[in-house]
Protein backbone atom coordinates (compact mmCIF):
# COMPACT_ATOMS: atom_id res chain seq x y z
CA UNK A 1 0.00 0.00 0.00
CA UNK A 2 1.69 3.81 -0.76
CA UNK A 3 2.16 5.93 1.63
CA UNK A 4 0.11 9.11 1.43
CA UNK A 5 0.93 12.41 2.85
CA UNK A 6 -0.73 15.53 2.40
CA UNK A 7 1.30 18.95 1.47
CA UNK A 8 -0.77 21.61 4.34
CA UNK A 9 -0.04 24.06 1.42
CA UNK A 10 3.52 24.13 1.72
CA UNK A 11 3.84 23.54 -2.33
CA UNK A 12 3.49 26.45 -4.64
CA UNK A 13 3.34 25.62 -8.26
CA UNK A 14 5.68 26.76 -10.52
CA UNK A 15 2.87 28.88 -12.75
CA UNK A 16 1.85 31.18 -9.92
CA UNK A 17 4.84 33.23 -11.10
CA UNK A 18 5.77 33.45 -14.51
CA UNK A 19 9.18 35.76 -13.54
CA UNK A 20 11.65 35.83 -10.91
CA UNK A 21 9.12 37.53 -7.82
CA UNK A 22 11.84 41.05 -6.66
CA UNK A 23 10.73 39.76 -2.89
CA UNK A 24 12.67 37.03 -1.96
CA UNK A 25 12.40 35.35 1.24
CA UNK A 26 11.76 31.70 2.84
CA UNK A 27 8.52 30.74 1.22
CA UNK A 28 8.19 27.77 4.01
CA UNK A 29 7.77 30.61 6.58
CA UNK A 30 8.94 31.55 9.94
CA UNK A 31 9.01 30.55 13.37
CA UNK A 32 6.90 32.70 15.65
CA UNK A 33 9.96 34.32 17.68
CA UNK A 34 12.44 34.71 14.76
CA UNK A 35 14.03 36.74 13.27
CA UNK A 36 11.72 37.64 9.54
CA UNK A 37 14.02 39.45 6.97
CA UNK A 38 13.18 39.60 3.24
CA UNK A 39 15.46 40.63 0.39
CA UNK A 40 14.05 43.24 -2.19
CA UNK A 41 15.62 44.03 -5.44
CA UNK A 42 14.39 47.16 -7.44
CA UNK A 43 11.99 49.95 -6.46
CA UNK A 44 9.62 50.13 -3.70
CA UNK A 45 10.22 51.94 -0.03
CA UNK A 46 7.07 50.52 2.06
CA UNK A 47 6.15 47.18 2.66
CA UNK A 48 3.25 45.72 4.41
CA UNK A 49 2.31 42.37 5.53
CA UNK A 50 -1.09 40.77 5.10
CA UNK A 51 -2.88 38.03 6.62
CA UNK A 52 -3.71 36.00 3.41
CA UNK A 53 -7.31 34.98 4.92
CA UNK A 54 -8.91 38.50 5.61
CA UNK A 55 -6.39 40.39 3.39
CA UNK A 56 -6.06 42.54 6.52
CA UNK A 57 -2.76 44.47 7.02
CA UNK A 58 -1.20 43.19 10.02
CA UNK A 59 2.40 45.23 10.08
CA UNK A 60 3.56 48.14 7.75
CA UNK A 61 7.52 49.28 7.72
CA UNK A 62 9.96 50.15 5.61
CA UNK A 63 12.21 48.57 3.45
CA UNK A 64 16.07 49.48 4.57
CA UNK A 65 18.91 51.29 2.27
CA UNK A 66 19.91 48.98 -0.69
CA UNK A 67 23.48 48.08 -0.96
CA UNK A 68 25.54 45.47 -3.58
CA UNK A 69 25.25 42.24 -2.91
CA UNK A 70 28.75 41.46 -4.85
CA UNK A 71 28.37 37.92 -5.50
CA UNK A 72 24.76 38.44 -7.15
CA UNK A 73 25.29 42.18 -8.33
CA UNK A 74 22.07 43.28 -6.80
CA UNK A 75 21.47 46.54 -5.41
CA UNK A 76 19.23 44.37 -2.36
CA UNK A 77 17.39 45.97 0.68
CA UNK A 78 16.24 43.94 3.00
CA UNK A 79 12.23 44.09 4.71
CA UNK A 80 12.48 43.15 8.48
CA UNK A 81 9.05 42.13 9.96
CA UNK A 82 10.53 40.32 12.38
CA UNK A 83 7.56 41.58 14.82
CA UNK A 84 5.08 39.86 13.28
CA UNK A 85 4.47 36.64 15.67
CA UNK A 86 1.12 35.92 15.33
CA UNK A 87 0.77 32.35 13.78
CA UNK A 88 -1.06 32.23 10.51
CA UNK A 89 -0.38 32.68 6.36
CA UNK A 90 0.71 35.46 4.99
CA UNK A 91 1.66 37.96 2.28
CA UNK A 92 4.25 40.72 1.86
CA UNK A 93 3.83 43.33 -0.76
CA UNK A 94 6.07 45.97 -1.39
CA UNK A 95 4.81 49.38 -2.91
CA UNK A 96 5.96 49.49 -6.10
CA UNK A 97 7.33 45.81 -6.35
CA UNK A 98 4.56 43.55 -5.71
CA UNK A 99 3.96 40.80 -3.53
CA UNK A 100 5.64 37.49 -2.20
CA UNK A 101 4.46 33.95 -2.55
CA UNK A 102 2.25 33.18 0.62
CA UNK A 103 4.05 32.34 3.87
CA UNK A 104 3.28 30.67 7.22
CA UNK A 105 4.44 31.75 10.48
CA UNK A 106 3.59 29.01 13.30
CA UNK A 107 5.83 26.90 16.02
CA UNK A 108 5.29 23.80 13.36
CA UNK A 109 6.36 25.84 9.96
CA UNK A 110 8.78 22.87 9.56
CA UNK A 111 7.11 19.80 10.85
CA UNK A 112 6.22 18.96 7.07
CA UNK A 113 9.72 20.09 5.46
CA UNK A 114 11.34 17.81 7.81
CA UNK A 115 9.18 14.47 7.23
CA UNK A 116 9.18 14.99 3.50
CA UNK A 117 13.06 15.49 3.47
CA UNK A 118 12.86 11.99 5.51
CA UNK A 119 10.35 10.41 2.90
CA UNK A 120 12.84 11.34 0.17
CA UNK A 121 15.50 8.99 2.09
CA UNK A 122 12.98 6.21 2.23
CA UNK A 123 12.54 7.14 -1.43
CA UNK A 124 15.69 5.92 -1.99
CA UNK A 125 15.57 2.78 -0.42
CA UNK A 126 17.38 -0.32 -2.87
CA UNK A 127 16.41 -3.53 -2.62
CA UNK A 128 12.99 -3.21 -1.62
CA UNK A 129 9.66 -1.86 -3.64
CA UNK A 130 8.56 1.78 -2.49
CA UNK A 131 5.61 3.61 -2.99
CA UNK A 132 4.19 7.45 -1.37
CA UNK A 133 1.56 9.08 -2.92
CA UNK A 134 2.46 13.11 -2.00
CA UNK A 135 -0.02 16.21 -3.10
CA UNK A 136 -1.96 14.05 -5.22
CA UNK A 137 0.74 11.96 -7.04
CA UNK A 138 2.73 8.79 -6.41
CA UNK A 139 6.41 7.93 -6.55
CA UNK A 140 6.55 4.43 -6.37
CA UNK A 141 9.05 1.79 -7.94
CA UNK A 142 9.93 -2.12 -7.95
CA UNK A 143 12.32 -3.97 -6.01
CA UNK A 144 15.41 -2.91 -7.34
CA UNK A 145 18.61 -4.21 -7.83
CA UNK A 146 18.02 -7.68 -5.75
CA UNK A 147 21.50 -9.54 -7.68
CA UNK A 148 23.76 -6.85 -5.58
CA UNK A 149 26.51 -7.95 -6.06
CA UNK A 150 29.30 -9.66 -7.66
CA UNK A 151 32.56 -10.55 -6.83
CA UNK A 152 34.83 -9.92 -9.79
CA UNK A 153 36.82 -6.54 -8.94
CA UNK A 154 37.90 -8.03 -5.65
CA UNK A 155 38.95 -11.93 -6.51
CA UNK A 156 36.07 -13.33 -5.63
CA UNK A 157 35.72 -14.44 -9.48
CA UNK A 158 32.04 -14.28 -10.60
CA UNK A 159 30.22 -15.07 -7.46
CA UNK A 160 27.61 -13.14 -5.33
CA UNK A 161 27.63 -12.12 -2.05
CA UNK A 162 24.67 -9.98 -0.72
CA UNK A 163 24.78 -6.31 -0.88
CA UNK A 164 21.31 -5.31 -0.83
CA UNK A 165 19.35 -2.64 0.99
CA UNK A 166 20.96 0.51 1.55
CA UNK A 167 19.70 3.95 -0.33
CA UNK A 168 20.78 5.13 -3.81
CA UNK A 169 23.79 7.65 -3.35
CA UNK A 170 22.24 10.41 -5.45
CA UNK A 171 20.49 11.01 -9.40
CA UNK A 172 22.57 7.53 -10.03
CA UNK A 173 21.69 3.91 -8.46
CA UNK A 174 24.99 2.99 -6.87
CA UNK A 175 25.72 3.17 -3.62
CA UNK A 176 29.39 4.24 -1.99
CA UNK A 177 30.47 3.57 1.71
CA UNK A 178 31.77 7.31 2.41
CA UNK A 179 29.11 9.00 1.50
CA UNK A 180 26.60 6.25 2.78
CA UNK A 181 28.74 6.53 6.73
CA UNK A 182 29.44 10.55 6.63
CA UNK A 183 24.89 10.76 5.89
CA UNK A 184 24.20 8.33 8.60
CA UNK A 185 26.47 9.70 10.55
CA UNK A 186 24.98 13.16 10.21
CA UNK A 187 21.95 11.39 11.03
CA UNK A 188 22.76 9.57 13.61
CA UNK A 189 23.89 12.91 15.38
CA UNK A 190 20.74 14.50 14.94
CA UNK A 191 19.18 11.93 16.89
CA UNK A 192 21.94 12.26 19.17
CA UNK A 193 21.10 15.93 19.72
CA UNK A 194 17.85 16.22 19.24
CA UNK A 195 16.31 12.39 19.88
CA UNK A 196 13.93 13.55 22.37
CA UNK A 197 11.58 15.27 19.91
CA UNK A 198 12.48 12.97 16.63
CA UNK A 199 11.37 9.98 18.84
CA UNK A 200 8.10 10.79 18.55
CA UNK A 201 7.51 11.94 15.49
CA UNK A 202 5.94 9.58 12.85
CA UNK A 203 7.35 8.55 9.44
CA UNK A 204 4.88 6.55 8.57
CA UNK A 205 7.40 3.51 7.50
CA UNK A 206 7.16 -0.23 6.80
CA UNK A 207 8.78 -0.53 9.85
CA UNK A 208 7.02 1.62 12.01
CA UNK A 209 5.17 0.12 14.98
CA UNK A 210 8.28 -2.22 15.56
CA UNK A 211 9.65 -0.67 19.20
CA UNK A 212 12.23 1.23 17.24
CA UNK A 213 11.82 5.34 16.52
CA UNK A 214 11.06 6.02 12.81
CA UNK A 215 14.13 8.32 12.42
CA UNK A 216 15.94 5.10 13.39
CA UNK A 217 14.13 2.49 11.43
CA UNK A 218 15.14 4.26 8.32
CA UNK A 219 18.65 5.02 9.01
CA UNK A 220 18.73 1.16 9.60
CA UNK A 221 18.07 0.33 6.12
CA UNK A 222 21.64 2.29 5.68
CA UNK A 223 23.58 0.31 7.83
CA UNK A 224 21.92 -3.29 7.01
CA UNK A 225 23.50 -2.38 3.18
CA UNK A 226 27.01 -1.16 5.42
CA UNK A 227 27.13 -4.21 7.44
CA UNK A 228 27.32 -6.42 3.88
CA UNK A 229 30.79 -4.13 2.65
CA UNK A 230 32.69 -5.57 5.95
CA UNK A 231 35.39 -8.14 4.64
CA UNK A 232 35.97 -11.22 7.22
CA UNK A 233 39.32 -9.52 8.59
CA UNK A 234 37.41 -6.04 8.89
CA UNK A 235 38.35 -4.25 5.83
CA UNK A 236 35.44 -2.45 4.01
CA UNK A 237 34.91 -2.47 0.23
CA UNK A 238 34.98 0.95 -1.04
CA UNK A 239 31.41 0.91 -2.89
CA UNK A 240 28.96 -1.21 -4.38
CA UNK A 241 28.46 -0.01 -8.38
CA UNK A 242 27.76 -0.29 -12.19
CA UNK A 243 30.87 0.11 -14.14
CA UNK A 244 29.43 3.48 -15.79
CA UNK A 245 26.41 5.41 -15.03
CA UNK A 246 23.54 3.87 -16.17
CA UNK A 247 20.52 6.04 -17.59
CA UNK A 248 17.37 7.79 -17.05
CA UNK A 249 14.92 4.42 -16.24
CA UNK A 250 13.63 3.42 -13.37
CA UNK A 251 16.26 1.51 -10.42
CA UNK A 252 13.92 -1.98 -11.06
CA UNK A 253 14.69 -1.25 -15.20
CA UNK A 254 19.14 -1.25 -14.57
CA UNK A 255 19.87 -5.04 -15.21
CA UNK A 256 23.94 -3.97 -15.90
CA UNK A 257 25.76 -5.94 -13.45
CA UNK A 258 27.19 -4.10 -10.19
CA UNK A 259 30.12 -5.26 -8.22
CA UNK A 260 31.99 -4.56 -5.24
CA UNK A 261 35.25 -2.43 -5.46
CA UNK A 262 37.96 -3.51 -3.80
CA UNK A 263 38.39 -1.80 0.13
CA UNK A 264 39.89 0.86 1.41
CA UNK A 265 41.12 2.26 5.23
CA UNK A 266 38.80 5.67 4.49
CA UNK A 267 35.85 3.45 4.04
CA UNK A 268 37.19 0.99 6.61
CA UNK A 269 37.42 4.00 9.26
CA UNK A 270 34.34 5.29 8.47
CA UNK A 271 32.26 2.01 8.59
CA UNK A 272 33.95 2.02 12.45
CA UNK A 273 32.98 5.06 13.27
CA UNK A 274 29.06 5.00 11.91
CA UNK A 275 28.98 1.64 13.31
CA UNK A 276 30.40 2.38 17.09
CA UNK A 277 27.48 5.09 16.73
CA UNK A 278 24.53 2.81 15.80
CA UNK A 279 26.20 0.51 18.49
CA UNK A 280 25.21 3.10 21.06
CA UNK A 281 22.29 4.84 19.83
CA UNK A 282 20.47 1.30 18.79
CA UNK A 283 21.29 -0.20 22.26
CA UNK A 284 17.61 1.07 23.97
CA UNK A 285 15.84 -0.37 21.05
CA UNK A 286 17.31 -3.47 19.72
CA UNK A 287 20.46 -4.87 21.36
CA UNK A 288 21.27 -7.56 19.59
CA UNK A 289 22.03 -4.90 16.56
CA UNK A 290 23.71 -2.93 18.35
CA UNK A 291 25.57 -5.62 19.79
CA UNK A 292 26.49 -6.25 15.76
CA UNK A 293 27.23 -3.31 15.22
CA UNK A 294 29.66 -2.59 18.20
CA UNK A 295 31.86 -5.89 16.91
CA UNK A 296 31.91 -4.59 13.48
CA UNK A 297 33.21 -1.54 14.41
CA UNK A 298 35.84 -3.17 16.68
CA UNK A 299 37.29 -5.55 14.09
CA UNK A 300 37.72 -2.78 11.00
CA UNK A 301 39.23 -0.61 13.62
CA UNK A 302 41.76 -3.69 14.46
CA UNK A 303 42.35 -3.90 11.21
CA UNK A 304 43.19 -0.07 10.89
CA UNK A 305 45.34 -0.46 13.88
CA UNK A 306 47.66 -3.27 12.53
CA UNK A 307 47.75 -1.31 9.25
CA UNK A 308 48.40 2.56 9.83
CA UNK A 309 48.76 2.82 5.93
CA UNK A 310 46.72 5.08 3.94
CA UNK A 311 45.42 2.84 1.12
CA UNK A 312 43.16 3.87 -1.59
CA UNK A 313 40.73 1.93 -3.46
CA UNK A 314 41.84 -0.12 -6.79
CA UNK A 315 38.55 1.88 -9.02
CA UNK A 316 40.35 0.16 -12.53
CA UNK A 317 37.16 -0.36 -14.62
CA UNK A 318 35.07 1.93 -13.28
CA UNK A 319 34.01 5.49 -14.32
CA UNK A 320 31.61 6.07 -11.41
CA UNK A 321 32.15 8.11 -8.27
CA UNK A 322 35.32 7.84 -7.06
CA UNK A 323 34.95 9.30 -3.56
CA UNK A 324 38.14 9.38 -2.91
CA UNK A 325 37.80 10.22 1.05
CA UNK A 326 41.05 11.83 3.30
CA UNK A 327 42.19 8.87 5.43
CA UNK A 328 43.69 10.97 8.32
CA UNK A 329 40.00 12.15 8.90
CA UNK A 330 38.29 9.32 8.89
CA UNK A 331 40.62 7.57 11.42
CA UNK A 332 40.04 10.34 13.65
CA UNK A 333 36.39 10.01 13.16
CA UNK A 334 36.08 6.05 14.05
CA UNK A 335 38.80 6.82 17.09
CA UNK A 336 36.09 9.07 18.79
CA UNK A 337 33.19 7.32 18.73
CA UNK A 338 34.46 4.42 19.52
CA UNK A 339 35.95 5.71 22.69
CA UNK A 340 32.47 7.37 23.01
CA UNK A 341 30.55 4.25 22.97
CA UNK A 342 32.82 2.19 24.69
CA UNK A 343 34.95 4.33 26.97
CA UNK A 344 38.00 2.39 26.43
CA UNK A 345 41.27 4.74 26.87
CA UNK A 346 43.36 3.05 24.11
CA UNK A 347 40.31 4.68 21.45
CA UNK A 348 40.76 7.98 23.48
CA UNK A 349 44.47 8.02 23.61
CA UNK A 350 44.73 7.25 19.73
CA UNK A 351 42.23 10.35 19.01
CA UNK A 352 43.78 12.86 21.12
CA UNK A 353 47.26 11.70 19.39
CA UNK A 354 45.75 12.59 16.00
CA UNK A 355 43.76 15.18 17.07
CA UNK A 356 46.79 16.89 18.86
CA UNK A 357 48.72 17.21 14.90
CA UNK A 358 45.84 19.30 13.50
CA UNK A 359 46.67 23.12 12.72
CA UNK A 360 43.08 24.32 12.81
CA UNK A 361 40.96 21.59 15.30
CA UNK A 362 37.20 22.26 13.53
CA UNK A 363 37.03 23.08 9.28
CA UNK A 364 34.43 25.82 8.14
CA UNK A 365 32.49 22.78 6.86
CA UNK A 366 32.23 18.57 6.78
CA UNK A 367 31.34 16.50 4.33
CA UNK A 368 32.71 12.76 3.13
CA UNK A 369 35.65 13.95 1.98
CA UNK A 370 37.07 15.64 5.39
CA UNK A 371 35.25 14.32 8.51
CA UNK A 372 37.30 16.09 10.81
CA UNK A 373 34.58 18.02 12.03
CA UNK A 374 31.46 15.05 12.84
CA UNK A 375 35.17 13.72 14.89
CA UNK A 376 35.50 17.25 16.67
CA UNK A 377 31.48 17.89 17.42
CA UNK A 378 31.39 14.37 19.33
CA UNK A 379 34.57 15.14 21.28
CA UNK A 380 33.60 18.20 22.44
CA UNK A 381 30.20 17.09 23.25
CA UNK A 382 30.98 14.18 25.06
CA UNK A 383 30.60 13.60 29.10
CA UNK A 384 32.89 11.16 29.37
CA UNK A 385 35.50 11.28 31.60
CA UNK A 386 39.32 11.49 30.40
CA UNK A 387 39.39 14.40 27.83
CA UNK A 388 42.48 16.22 27.41
CA UNK A 389 42.37 20.09 29.11
CA UNK A 390 44.43 21.67 26.83
CA UNK A 391 42.76 19.99 23.65
CA UNK A 392 39.27 20.29 24.78
CA UNK A 393 40.09 24.23 25.09
CA UNK A 394 41.90 24.78 21.60
CA UNK A 395 39.29 22.41 19.49
CA UNK A 396 36.55 24.41 21.88
CA UNK A 397 38.27 27.96 20.82
CA UNK A 398 38.23 26.80 16.76
CA UNK A 399 35.03 25.44 16.83
CA UNK A 400 33.52 28.86 18.59
CA UNK A 401 35.55 31.39 15.80
CA UNK A 402 34.34 29.33 12.87
CA UNK A 403 30.74 30.07 14.20
CA UNK A 404 31.76 33.19 14.91
CA UNK A 405 32.97 34.13 11.46
CA UNK A 406 29.57 32.26 9.52
CA UNK A 407 27.94 34.47 11.69
CA UNK A 408 29.60 37.30 10.92
CA UNK A 409 29.54 36.12 6.89
CA UNK A 410 25.81 35.72 7.22
CA UNK A 411 25.28 38.89 8.57
CA UNK A 412 27.09 40.63 5.54
CA UNK A 413 25.52 38.71 2.74
CA UNK A 414 22.83 40.47 1.18
CA UNK A 415 20.14 36.95 1.31
CA UNK A 416 21.97 36.18 4.93
CA UNK A 417 23.38 33.28 3.20
CA UNK A 418 26.03 31.48 5.83
CA UNK A 419 28.62 30.78 3.29
CA UNK A 420 29.11 34.21 1.82
CA UNK A 421 30.11 34.10 -1.74
CA UNK A 422 31.71 30.81 -1.50
CA UNK A 423 30.12 28.50 -4.64
CA UNK A 424 31.38 25.13 -5.31
CA UNK A 425 29.71 21.57 -6.25
CA UNK A 426 26.93 21.02 -4.08
CA UNK A 427 27.63 24.33 -1.90
CA UNK A 428 23.45 24.17 -1.27
CA UNK A 429 24.31 20.74 1.34
CA UNK A 430 27.40 23.22 2.57
CA UNK A 431 24.44 25.84 3.22
CA UNK A 432 22.81 23.48 5.50
CA UNK A 433 25.86 21.77 7.29
CA UNK A 434 26.63 25.27 8.80
CA UNK A 435 23.57 24.41 11.09
CA UNK A 436 25.27 21.51 12.86
CA UNK A 437 28.57 23.95 13.34
CA UNK A 438 26.48 26.69 14.70
CA UNK A 439 24.58 24.06 17.25
CA UNK A 440 27.75 22.92 18.23
CA UNK A 441 28.83 26.25 19.11
CA UNK A 442 25.32 27.12 20.80
CA UNK A 443 25.40 24.24 23.22
CA UNK A 444 29.09 25.27 23.72
CA UNK A 445 28.70 28.67 24.55
CA UNK A 446 24.95 29.92 24.01
CA UNK A 447 24.39 32.63 21.56
CA UNK A 448 21.06 33.98 19.91
CA UNK A 449 23.22 34.70 16.76
CA UNK A 450 24.16 31.30 16.67
CA UNK A 451 20.61 29.98 16.62
CA UNK A 452 19.77 32.91 13.99
CA UNK A 453 22.62 32.31 11.67
CA UNK A 454 20.95 28.73 11.41
CA UNK A 455 17.47 29.88 10.59
CA UNK A 456 19.45 32.18 7.93
CA UNK A 457 20.53 29.32 6.28
CA UNK A 458 16.95 27.57 6.04
CA UNK A 459 15.46 31.00 4.86
CA UNK A 460 18.57 30.74 2.03
CA UNK A 461 17.75 27.02 0.76
CA UNK A 462 13.26 27.78 1.00
CA UNK A 463 13.73 30.70 -1.17
CA UNK A 464 16.14 33.65 0.43
CA UNK A 465 18.27 33.75 -2.61
CA UNK A 466 18.96 35.27 -6.18
CA UNK A 467 15.78 33.08 -7.56
CA UNK A 468 13.52 33.72 -4.59
CA UNK A 469 12.42 29.46 -5.37
CA UNK A 470 13.00 26.90 -3.26
CA UNK A 471 15.72 24.86 -3.66
CA UNK A 472 14.53 21.23 -2.35
CA UNK A 473 12.14 19.57 -4.55
CA UNK A 474 8.41 19.71 -3.42
CA UNK A 475 8.93 22.04 -0.82
CA UNK A 476 7.98 26.00 -1.55
CA UNK A 477 7.51 28.35 -4.13
CA UNK A 478 8.63 26.93 -7.51
CA UNK A 479 10.66 24.11 -6.37
CA UNK A 480 12.99 22.43 -9.02
CA UNK A 481 11.02 20.55 -11.16
CA UNK A 482 13.92 18.69 -13.16
CA UNK A 483 16.27 17.44 -10.62
CA UNK A 484 19.49 15.45 -12.62
CA UNK A 485 17.62 12.21 -10.68
CA UNK A 486 16.81 9.39 -12.83
CA UNK A 487 13.65 8.15 -10.88
CA UNK A 488 12.32 11.74 -11.86
CA UNK A 489 13.50 11.93 -15.43
CA UNK A 490 11.97 8.24 -15.95
CA UNK A 491 8.71 9.35 -14.42
CA UNK A 492 9.06 12.86 -16.07
CA UNK A 493 8.47 14.67 -12.88
CA UNK A 494 10.30 15.54 -9.63
CA UNK A 495 10.70 13.29 -7.04
CA UNK A 496 10.16 14.91 -3.65
CA UNK A 497 12.23 15.94 -0.56
CA UNK A 498 15.39 16.43 -2.14
CA UNK A 499 18.24 19.53 -1.82
CA UNK A 500 19.54 20.00 -5.63
CA UNK A 501 22.81 21.05 -5.10
CA UNK A 502 23.29 25.12 -5.92
CA UNK A 503 24.80 27.18 -8.75
CA UNK A 504 28.53 27.61 -9.23
CA UNK A 505 31.33 29.06 -9.79
CA UNK A 506 28.57 31.73 -9.87
CA UNK A 507 25.18 31.87 -7.96
CA UNK A 508 23.20 32.24 -10.94
CA UNK A 509 24.77 29.32 -12.84
CA UNK A 510 22.41 27.41 -11.32
CA UNK A 511 19.70 26.11 -13.66
CA UNK A 512 16.74 23.71 -13.09
CA UNK A 513 17.96 20.85 -16.19
CA UNK A 514 18.03 17.51 -16.16
CA UNK A 515 21.17 17.29 -17.58
CA UNK A 516 22.99 19.85 -15.52
CA UNK A 517 24.17 17.26 -12.70
CA UNK A 518 27.06 19.77 -11.89
CA UNK A 519 24.14 22.25 -9.94
CA UNK A 520 21.01 20.22 -10.36
CA UNK A 521 22.02 16.30 -8.82
CA UNK A 522 20.78 15.30 -5.81
CA UNK A 523 22.95 13.70 -2.88
CA UNK A 524 22.31 11.70 0.08
CA UNK A 525 24.54 13.70 2.27
CA UNK A 526 23.19 17.00 1.57
CA UNK A 527 19.68 15.86 2.45
CA UNK A 528 21.47 14.14 5.26
CA UNK A 529 22.61 17.85 6.37
CA UNK A 530 18.99 19.17 5.83
CA UNK A 531 17.57 16.65 7.33
CA UNK A 532 20.11 18.00 10.56
CA UNK A 533 19.12 21.85 9.99
CA UNK A 534 15.40 20.56 10.47
CA UNK A 535 15.57 18.83 13.09
CA UNK A 536 16.94 22.00 15.10
CA UNK A 537 13.76 23.71 14.50
CA UNK A 538 10.76 21.06 14.71
CA UNK A 539 7.78 21.44 16.77
CA UNK A 540 7.49 17.41 16.99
Amino acid sequence: MALVITTSAIFVAQSAYAQVNPIRLNTIGYLPDSQKLASIVGSGDSFTIIRATDHAVVYSGTVGPRALNVDTNEQLGVADFSSVREPGQYILEVKGAGTSPPFKIGSDVYDQPFRVAMMGMYLWRCGTAVSVTYDGKTFAHDACHLDDGWLDFVGGGHNHKDGTKGWHDAGDYNKYVVNGCYSAGVMLQAWEHFGARLKSVPLKLPESGNGTPDFLNEIRWELGWLLTMQMEDGRVYHKLSTQRFGGFIKPEKEKAPRFFVPWSSAATADFAAVMAMAARDYQPFDPAFAKRCLEAAKKSEAYLLAHPEDHPSDQNGFSTGPYAARDPSCRLWADVELWETTGEAQYLSDFQTRAARLGHKVDRTAGWGNVTDLAMYAYLLSTRAGRDPALVSSSRADLLAVADQVVKTSSAHGYGRPLGTAYYWGCNGDVAQQVETLEVAHRLSPRPEYRQTALSALNYLFGRNCFGRSMVTGLGYQPPLHPHDRRSGADGFAWPGYLVGGGWPHPMDWRDQQENYRVNEIAINWNATLIYALADVIDG
